[in-house]
């Protein structure tokens, strides 16, 4: 199902702020050689991260769901002197390639690569987050969510990514564990008194959620 008109979506690409060269690196390299490049954040989302990095001006980042390094990018380039981010990545390969292009930027000393499972890495952390961005599994969101809240810092940031994962969640009847997933976790937020949240119809929807 398409979300967004197309026209609509090229529209919001043409008056947006493009990439440098090594974010079009990334991106063409994902959208050559990935078998699910359609998992890039892309140019209009990407600004959107960066833009709110700006905004929030965070210290510590937690991102779950590396890919290919793009979204950490946009991140990162924008992080004050001293900040940084911890990025976790459960595949190998995707890892590499994120960790080839972290080190091609200016920014590299900036971001931390993990590569495992992002349950088993969160507790060793121990940071104080001021913004998390959760862009991994679906069924595993609910699980992400509990992991890091304690840990996110009062007035801080969770970004979660896909969360009208391709349209499935606006039919009456879910259909496919991703779709009940998600359904399942905005539920979860929209009730959980700890936090307030705003859904953004961007790309595949992102839920914006402030820690009170």
């Amino acid at each position: 199902m398409e979300i967004l008109n197309p026209l609509a979506e090229q529209y919001a690409e043409q008056f947006t702020t493009p990439d440098d060269d090594l974010l079009q690196e990334v991106a063409a390299f994902t959208l050559h050689t990935h078998p699910k490049a359609h998992m890039l954040s892309g140019v209009v989302q990407g600004r959107v991260l960066e833009m709110l990095t700006r905004m929030i001006n965070p210290v510590h980042v937690l991102e779950i769901g590396t890919f290919t390094g793009y979204s950490a990018l946009c991140i990162a380039r924008v992080l004050k002197p001293g900040a940084d981010i911890h990025t976790i990545e459960l595949r190998a390969e995707d890892a590499a390639s994120a960790a080839g292009f972290f080190n091609k930027s200016g920014v590299k000393d900036k971001i931390h690569l993990h590569v495992g499972d992002a349950a088993g890495i969160i507790p060793g952390l121990q940071k104080a987050w001021d913004l998390v961005f959760i862009d991994a599994d679906k069924v595993s969101y609910i699980t992400y969510y509990d992991l890091v809240i304690n840990s996110v810092k009062n007035g801080g940031y969770i970004l979660a990514d896909n969360v009208l994962f391709h349209g499935q969640v606006l039919t009456e009847k879910k259909e496919g564990k991703n779709a009940k997933a998600i359904q399942a976790f905005n539920e979860y937020i929209k009730n959980d008194s700890r936090v307030e949240c705003v859904l953004l119809t961007i790309r595949d929807g992102l839920l914006l959620i402030r820690k009170k």
